[in-house]
């Protein structure tokens, strides 16, 4: 799942390209995507607004239209947008990329389930294979002061400091720490893969109980925290499985992993091997030596 690096990437991607432009149609063979209004209703509403800004919270991506509307798109498990030129085949009834590059040819760019049409000729697809991703519509007063009422910090802004971060486990008494860092009404953004990378910097084992972590476990995750995320912004997000950036390009975080994805491999550590474990249904990897409960 596309977690807070590949989200900002894809935000960071739309803004350079899209500020200023207009809806001018849209097109899908999924309409079950558009969650709390109907397809047709959705359409209606944006076709002929302006493209104000766009922005990021958690694991979500905002986009701020004119007429005070707000398009909500939640990549899910493989969901992606890409930005590019297509033309509809009739004759085998499917879209068909007029670009050269990684989105006609990377086939993990070819699930594009719906089109918004802009006033340059352009259209955002997104490519989901899954279909698990939502897209929602909502107005400004409804993103600021309900959809994310319960939604944690955000980790990589300025008031995120350590004494806040310190200060959340305060109400968290008991769980699992790699549980808890994902969890979104704790820290935003933060899921599976950079949870295990965050805890493997720290040196902190990821089933061991928050009621005890030190300050300085504390202090080692915060500081991690603030380490692999920029990092993985800067890297174009992880490309381990199906995400790609706005014009359908691997990110490269994966190449800077250190324990996901690296079972019985040698931690760069100190050698031991890696091992991998099952925490909420969701495969963790950790080094048993430098990683001890």
């Amino acid at each position: 799942m596309p977690e807070l690096p590949e989200v900002q990437t894809t935000v960071n991607g739309l803004e350079k390209e899209v500020l200023g432009r207009t809806f001018l149609g849209l097109w899908t063979d999924t309409p079950k995507i558009f969650r709390n209004t109907n397809f047709q209703d959705f359409k209606k509403k944006i076709i002929g607004k302006k493209i104000i800004c766009i922005k990021r919270r958690a694991k979500n991506i905002l986009i701020f239209l004119s007429d005070d509307l707000v398009i909500l798109i939640h990549l899910k498990m493989t969901g992606h947008l890409l930005l590019g030129d297509w033309q509809y085949n009739e004759k085998i009834e499917t879209w068909e990329s007029m670009s050269e590059g990684p989105i006609k040819y990377d086939p993990y760019n070819r699930f594009v389930r719906v089109f918004f049409c802009l006033d340059d000729g352009r259209k955002i697809g997104l490519c989901d294979a899954r279909k698990f991703a939502k897209i929602e519509l909502w107005t400004n007063k409804q993103i600021e002061n309900e959809v994310f009422k319960t939604t944690g910090p955000e980790p990589l802004e300025k008031d995120f400091t350590l004494e806040r971060f310190i200060s959340l486990f305060s109400k968290k008494k008991r769980g699992r720490v790699k549980q808890i860092l994902m969890d979104q009404e704790f820290i935003a953004g933060i899921g599976n893969i950079y949870a295990s990378e965050i805890l493997f910097e720290a040196k902190v084992h990821p089933e061991k109980d928050v009621s005890l972590l030190s300050r300085d476990d504390l202090k080692n995750i915060y500081e991690a925290i603030k380490n692999i995320l920029p990092k993985g912004v800067e890297a174009g997000g992880d490309s381990f499985s199906d995400y790609r950036n706005v014009y359908g390009e691997k990110g490269k975080f994966q190449n800077q992993m250190n324990v996901y994805g690296r079972e019985n491999r040698e931690c760069v550590r100190c050698g031991t091997p890696i091992r991998k474990i099952v925490i909420g249904t969701r495969g963790t990897y950790y080094c048993p030596e430098c990683q001890k409960k």
